[in-house]
């Protein structure tokens, strides 16, 4: 039944002249939706174009957006529009025909997802206007009201999202209904689209152009951002309660929707939450930049979001975000910054086509980092055409109220896109270590060794050292071509039967003095000892003597040469250079003395190994992969790293001899010894772990690190030993950071090492490449002398400058960790890169080991590869695996399970996936002209991949790590050399903008591992 109503228009005449115009209204109790999810589409009338059905989420934009952002709506990739009668209306009122006429074709075309709805005409959504309310509120009001009828009328199925200008209707309206979300259409597009680079783009050129039309003569712009709370306030609500400060942690896989903070100092212990704080949006985030100390002010509880559960690509695949959100989490807002934690940052400038697009201001440039976390910077340059291909590094100088974006200014040029000099710098930079080499003032402390003058123990030395070069077989065992031997070791019997086993650390503080220049930036025949007596049966320690050494390394072994020899294979004496020249008599007997001392380390590192199983050691899961080369020097295999036990002999010395040192040190110096503790991991982080468990029908009993590990090692599938490794893997994961602290800023029963189960431990057996080594190295000389009753000639710190000092490692060692990782996905992805995805190298196993609401997580053995493996594509296509179990896409949906998802296609085929099932897996590489390229994982087959007879036993002959790195840089280099004498032409712009070339990177991949400052134990970073 129609309703009728009088609606007044007043309208403007091309004169200028107001008419008022009654027009007789009707309403009526059902007007077409165009919606799929229409409960009465027959009583609708719903005909002709219909909205898809593969969104996440219905967008209707306010008039006054159908006004200034026609351009931008019209992108084929915004979906789900709903366009309401009012705002069509406001447009052809206000903004003539030619922009009417664009709308109604806008709208008529089939290829763009929108239709419109006409809520004036619809009786339960239409609302008159209101005595003394303006024309622009009734209309926003009226959108407003029609997009929450429309919201119930598809049964609260889709979340609708209201896109205005008004920041009046968002206050009122944000939270006023479930399911309705006002927001206004910059933050729908940060939220929501943040890939779309050419709608951000257009987006900021319209604000730009209307701030200038708006402000032109005036000095104050429009605020961006709500102005920061002055430090006062700020510390009196930290003091009360109000506000709780912490780092600002940003999601790179949501880099505009989500940032975390975790909490410090009081609020952590005051504000009683036990999560962090989720500040969802750049809006609530308030111009603070990722690693920030921020303040925030807690929302209330009935504005708290929760975090997402579907995978995403970094920042490509936020509109996942409609699809199962967490439970809500505390939420809030960034009302003040204590701290900026700003740094140097690597860009990438436009290319020349989005440069033009930015309009006339081209000298102003937004640059985009290379790190998703980092927002867009604005440059000012007119070199922005020059410097598009290259890395480029930038800082920011500002970030105003007023202003979208920080502005900032160049730095230097790093390199090419692409190219790996370029590509390892960026990992540097980015990860703030310097590279800078060592200046004159420091080379000229260090000790003169050439061939015409080389090094000699001085006299002095020798009277206050124990010389062991005639008496101890020392002996070092590392990758081979190591060139920075720092630890060896010994194994004696004694007179009285006893065993004597000795760790021997390169004595690097005699040449680094305390405060001087090499010292303040922070290399050996002399050495620092521990030396051990050990019952001759039962290896129990009987005394132990500390102190510094002369020793005289008789074997330069690597690994794999040690372990044959271990092993009993003696082929491998050809290379061992110090034997390779004995006459027979002579190398028999020196072999069997090696031989000997090998075996008897490896059975007291056993021992010693099983006592601190006893009390809850971890053996947890970690893969460093190695690189493998052809005759031409490419890349021809990514290997990961095979265990051998003799790695764990070395690294079971090394943990005794720190484990040892530690309790001297503190013994000597209990408020100001240098320890590292490894805190036990928070029990909701095993939760993950626990339910994989459970899916195999194992147990995990994550109480003490003693049941974990216990529970880890019944935890064996004996048909899939993949399980245990994934098992270990997800241990890891869970794992609290280890850290460097001062003995004197914790009490006792905070020392305890998780990991290692022992109740101190230190950092004592790698001063060449650790500083917190040397200044182990000090404080156990200080102890000795302390001992003896001599005056120490050490300047140790205090425990205030200790903490400072520990603190400063800590950053340097998770950035150096980052770095690790980071190169080891750079090399990964030069493996794959332009490779045929059918071949081979790009298909492999694959094993589920999580699951999410859109996909799975994969690890791939063949390559030690982690990574998402999406169900469900771009498209809205979800995976379909026919009789063959070959996988494509096809229209669908997809139900998640705690075990285990379902993929059911429209035409009713489905297939599930569950954890730990073996597929096969094609392998890719997803370029990124602004960031690093990234490993792709597709899912091709939902059976096991058949390993080809040609890859059954291609890795007879490995190279180690530090081969490998240097021969694909050198090989990377003598190419680019190459190509530069064949041009011999180096584009000006490039010569004008690049950094001088000093020594070659190769040497800074190589200590990538050196510079991650891993405890011994190794993968697993304890």
């Amino acid at each position: 039944m129609l309703q009728k109503r009088e609606k007044v228009l007043l309208l403007r005449t091309f004169q200028g002249r107001t008419l008022r115009i009654v027009r007789e209204h009707y309403l009526r109790p059902s007007v077409p939706c165009n919606s799929p999810l229409c409960p009465q589409p027959a009583a609708c009338r719903n005909e002709g174009k219909l909205l898809s059905s593969d969104v996440t989420h219905y967008m209707i934009p306010d008039w006054k957006v159908v006004q200034d952002y026609l351009e931008i709506l019209e992108f084929p990739e915004l979906k789900g529009i709903i366009f309401m009668q009012t705002a069509c209306q406001a447009v052809q009122h206000q903004r003539g025909r030619r922009q009417y006429n664009k709308l109604r074709n806008l709208l008529k075309d089939a290829r763009h997802d929108c239709i419109l709805f006409a809520n004036e005409f619809q009786q339960y959504c239409y609302v008159p206007r209101e005595r003394g309310e303006s024309m622009e509120k009734w209309q926003t009001r009226s959108i407003y009201s029609a997009a929450v009828w429309y919201y119930h009328h598809c049964q609260d199925k889709m979340p609708v999202v209201m896109v205005t200008e008004d920041e009046e209707a968002v206050r009122q309206y944000g939270s006023e209904t479930e399911g309705v979300f006002v927001i206004s259409f910059k933050n729908y597009l940060d939220n929501f689209w943040p890939d779309l680079k050419a709608a951000h783009e257009l987006c900021d050129s319209i604000l730009q152009s209307r701030r200038e039309r708006e402000n032109e003569n005036q000095e104050n712009h429009r605020k961006e951002y709500p102005e920061h709370l002055p430090l006062e306030v700020l510390e009196a609500g930290i003091k009360s309660g109000r506000y709780i400060q912490g780092v600002l942690n940003v999601n790179k896989h949501r880099a505009q929707i989500e940032a975390f903070v975790r909490l410090q100092g009081a609020s952590s212990k005051d504000s009683g939450l036990v999560s962090d704080i989720l500040i969802h949006g750049t809006k609530a985030r308030n111009r603070s930049i990722h690693g920030d100390v921020v303040v925030v002010e807690l929302l209330p509880k009935n504005e708290w979001k929760g975090r997402t559960a579907a995978l995403c690509e970094n920042d490509s695949d936020d509109k996942a975000l409609g699809e199962s959100p967490s439970e809500p989490m505390p939420t809030g807002r960034v009302v003040g910054i204590l701290q900026k934690n700003w740094r140097d940052y690597v860009v990438t400038f436009p290319s020349k086509e989005e440069i033009q697009s930015q309009g006339k201001n081209a000298q102003k440039v937004l640059v985009t980092p290379w790190d998703y976390r980092i927002p867009k910077i604005r440059i000012s340059t007119q070199q922005a055409e020059a410097l598009q291909d290259f890395r480029v590094v930038v800082r920011i100088d500002s970030w105003e109220s007023t202003s979208v974006y920080p502005n900032g200014h160049f730095v230097q040029v790093l390199g090419r896109i692409g190219d790996l000099e370029g590509e390892i710098a960026t990992i540097l930079v980015e990860n703030s270590i310097s590279v800078a080499p060592f200046s004159e003032a420091q080379m000229c402390e260090m000790p003169v060794n050439t061939p015409e003058n080389p090094w000699k123990v001085s006299p002095k030395e020798e009277r206050t050292r124990k010389d062991l070069r005639k008496t101890h077989l020392v002996f070092s065992i590392d990758p081979k071509g190591c060139e920075d031997v720092d630890d060896t070791l010994s194994v004696r019997a004694l007179n009285n039967g006893n065993l004597e086993l000795g760790v021997h650390i390169a004595d690097v503080t005699h040449f680094v003095a305390p405060n001087s220049y090499i010292d303040i930036e922070a290399r050996t025949r002399y050495a620092v000892s521990i030396m051990w007596e050990l019952d001759k049966t039962s290896y129990e320690i009987k005394k132990v003597w500390y102190g510094r050494t002369i020793i005289r390394s008789a074997y330069k072994l690597f690994y794999e040469a040690a372990q044959e020899l271990l092993d009993g294979n003696f082929s491998i004496v050809g290379d061992i250079p110090e034997l390779r020249d004995l006459d027979e008599k002579s190398k028999q007997a020196k072999l069997e003395e090696l031989v000997w001392a090998i075996g008897k380390l490896t059975d007291i590192a056993r021992h010693v190994r099983a006592k601190r199983d006893r009390c809850g050691a971890l053996e947890l899961e970690g893969v460093e992969v190695r690189v493998q080369l052809d005759e031409k020097k490419n890349i021809r295999d990514l290997i990961p790293k095979q265990p051998l036990e003799v790695h764990e002999t070395v690294a079971e010395c090394m943990i005794l001899a720190n484990h040892w040192v530690a309790k001297k040190i503190w013994e000597s110096f209990p408020h100001q010894a240098l320890l590292r503790q490894h805190p036990p991991p928070h029990q909701e982080f095993f939760s993950e772990l626990r339910e994989c468990a459970k899916a195999k029908g194992f147990f995990i009993d994550t109480r003490s690190n003693k049941t974990l590990a216990d529970s880890l090692d019944n935890a064996n599938d004996p048909n899939d030993p993949i399980v245990n490794r994934l098992l270990r893997s997800m241990a890891t994961q869970a794992m609290s950071n280890a850290l460097y602290f001062s003995t004197g800023s914790c009490a006792e029963e905070e020392f305890h090492h998780y990991g290692l189960a022992l109740d101190k431990y230190t950092h004592f057996t790698s001063p060449i490449r650790r500083y917190s080594d040397i200044i182990v190295h000090r404080l156990l000389m200080a102890a000795i002398s302390k001992d003896k009753e001599m005056e120490s000639k050490e300047n140790l710190f205090s425990n205030k400058d200790l903490e400072e000092l520990c603190r400063h490692i800590n950053n340097r060692n998770r950035a150096a960790q980052h770095s690790q990782k980071q190169s080891t996905e750079l090399f990964q992805c030069m493996y794959f890169k332009d490779k045929d995805q059918e071949s081979e190298r790009c298909v492999s196993e694959g094993v589920i080991y999580s699951i999410r609401t859109n996909g799975v997580l994969v690890f791939i053995p063949r390559f030690g590869i982690k990574g998402a493996a999406y169900l469900k594509n771009k498209d809205g296509f979800v995976i379909s695996c026919g009789p063959d179990s070959s996988c494509e896409w096809k229209p669908g949906s997809l139900q998640r399970f705690q075990n285990k998802i379902t993929s059911t296609t429209t035409g009713g085929e489905s297939v599930t996936f569950h954890l730990f099932d073996h597929v096969t897996v094609r392998i890719s590489v997803q370029a990124s002209r602004c960031h690093s390229d990234t490993i792709r994982l597709e899912i091709i087959s939902n059976k096991p991949y058949l390993i080809p007879d040609t890859e059954l036993f291609h890795q007879s002959s490995l190279l180690l790590k530090s081969d490998l790195v240097k021969e694909v840089t050198k090989s990377v280099e003598e190419a680019q050399l190459a190509q530069e004498v064949k041009v011999n032409v180096i584009q000006e712009d490039y010569q004008k903008y690049c950094q001088t070339k000093g020594r070659s990177l190769y040497a800074l991949l190589e200590e990538m591992r050196d510079l991650a400052l891993l405890d011994v134990s190794y993968s697993h970073g304890i």
